[in-house]
C-alpha cells in the first residue's frame, strides 16, 4: 500500500501542555480561592472529559461557534469542580483558565514533531490535522510554528462531528482530495483515533508513547518518528 496523506491528532500527538493539566487547574484555582489537589483534579478532569458530550455542534451557525465552544468547556470545568463545594469565584477562574490554554506558550511540541513533519513532507506527502479541539487550535499551531506545515486542519467543533465518527475523517479526506485507502491517521487514542480512522476506511495508527495499551488491533508507533519506516515500507 502506498500512502499519500498523513493525518495527525493534535493534543497528545503533535503537542502537549507544558505542565500537567491537573497542576494548571489547581494552580489557577488557588488564585481564585479554591484549594484542590492537582492529582485529584486531574482524575476528575479525565473522568469528566471522557463522559462529556462531543465537542461538536451540528447545524450551528459559524458566528455562534466560539460562544458554543466556550460554553462547552465552562460546563465541563464546572463538572470537574462539583465535588469541592461552592466555588464563589468560578467565573473569574474559568475566564483565566480558558485564556491560559488558548496561548501557544501553554503548549509545547513533542521533541520529534518538527523533524518528523519535515521528513514526511520531503517524501512528498500531504499532511493534515484531525482534532476534537476548538477554534483555539488554529492560533496554538501557528504560535508553535507548525500551522504552515499542514495542508488543512479539521476540528470537531467546526465540522459538527467528533472522532471517532467517520464523518469527520471523510470531511478531512475531502479537504485534502485524498482517498481513504491511501491515508494514515495517527493519534494517541485507541478508540477515537486508531479505531475511528480504521472504521472510516483509513489506516489507523496508534501512538502509544508509554506502551500502555494492551491491543494489537492497529499498527503502533512509540513516537512520531516511527511513522517513517511505516511509510517507507508501504512504498
Amino acid at each position: 500500500m502506498s500512502f499519500k496523506t498523513i493525518f495527525f491528532d493534535a493534543a497528545g500527538t503533535l503537542m502537549k501542555t507544558v505542565r500537567p493539566v491537573g497542576e494548571s487547574y489547581a494552580l489557577l484555582a488557588k488564585r481564585h480561592g479554591m484549594d484542590v489537589s492537582p492529582t485529584a483534579i486531574a482524575g476528575r478532569f479525565r473522568a469528566c472529559f471522557s463522559s462529556a458530550t462531543p465537542l461538536a455542534f451540528p447545524n450551528a451557525q459559524p458566528k455562534d461557534l466560539q460562544t458554543l465552544e466556550r460554553a462547552w468547556w465552562k460546563e465541563l470545568v464546572r463538572r470537574v469542580f462539583e465535588p469541592y463545594g461552592r466555588f464563589a469565584r468560578f467565573d473569574d477562574y474559568f475566564a483565566e483558565l480558558f485564556a491560559y490554554f488558548s496561548r501557544a506558550e501553554s503548549w509545547c511540541l513533542y521533541p520529534e514533531t518538527l523533524e518528523t513533519l519535515a521528513a514526511l513532507r520531503k517524501r512528498g506527502l500531504t499532511l493534515a490535522v484531525i482534532s476534537n479541539f476548538d477554534s483555539r487550535l488554529f492560533n496554538i499551531l501557528k504560535g508553535l510554528g507548525v500551522a504552515s506545515r499542514f495542508d488543512s486542519v479539521v476540528i470537531s467543533s467546526h465540522t459538527g462531528y467528533a472522532k471517532p465518527a467517520p464523518e469527520i475523517f471523510h470531511r478531512a479526506l475531502a479537504f485534502c482530495r485524498a482517498e481513504a485507502e491511501e491515508a494514515i491517521h495517527v493519534g494517541d487514542s485507541p478508540d477515537k483515533d486508531a479505531a475511528g480512522a480504521t472504521n472510516a476506511g483509513l489506516t489507523g495508527v496508534l501512538l502509544d508513547r508509554n506502551a500502555r495499551v494492551k491491543s494489537d488491533s492497529f499498527p503502533r508507533v512509540q513516537n512520531l518518528a516511527g511513522l517513517l519506516p511505516l511509510i517507507d515500507n508501504g512504498r
